[in-house]
């Protein structure tokens, strides 16, 4: 029975350190540059991973579309154009900054404007509160009591 489970750990073990398999294609100079191209490309299934590491079925097919291109003759940067005229500027992960995407270029900057603004702005009201009766009574309420307890 120790034999036995000694030879299925062995065998998981092994599975552990296997590397994922990448398709070689016909062109070994197209496959590096898509890989390369697909890093800075947004898996439009899954959003937060990279076309090249995404095992969706459409990024399968818009790998298959971008080797098409590149044997086609077509550059990197023709090809990017061709994708952001269909998909839009999503499927980059380094949208340019043009009108529509003022906001996603803009809004941290905005936010951490009114959230200082806000933060300015309570500190400014609990300065200009005067101190009142009740925070006196507990001041001189507190001072008793560590008198008395370091006595």
């Amino acid at each position: 029975m120790k034999r036995l489970f000694m030879i299925m750990a062995t065998l998981l073990a092994t599975q552990a350190f296997a590397g994922e398999a990448q398709p070689v294609g016909e062109d070994p100079q197209i496959e590096r540059r898509l890989n390369v191209l697909a890093e800075d490309l947004r898996c439009l299934v899954c959003q937060n991973e990279s076309l090249a590491g995404s095992h969706a079925e459409l990024a399968e097919d818009l790998r298959r579309e971008i080797r098409d291109q590149m044997k086609q003759g077509k550059d990197d940067k023709q090809v990017v154009e061709y994708l952001v005229a269909r998909y839009g500027d999503f499927v980059l992960y380094k949208p340019p900054f043009k009108p529509l995407t003022l906001v996603l270029w803009l809004g941290p900057l905005f936010f951490l404007l009114v959230g200082g603004m806000v933060w300015w702005t309570v500190l400014k009201r609990r300065r200009a509160q005067p101190e009142g009766v009740a925070n006196t009574q507990a001041r001189a309420e507190a001072a008793r009591i560590l008198e008395g307890k370091s006595e």
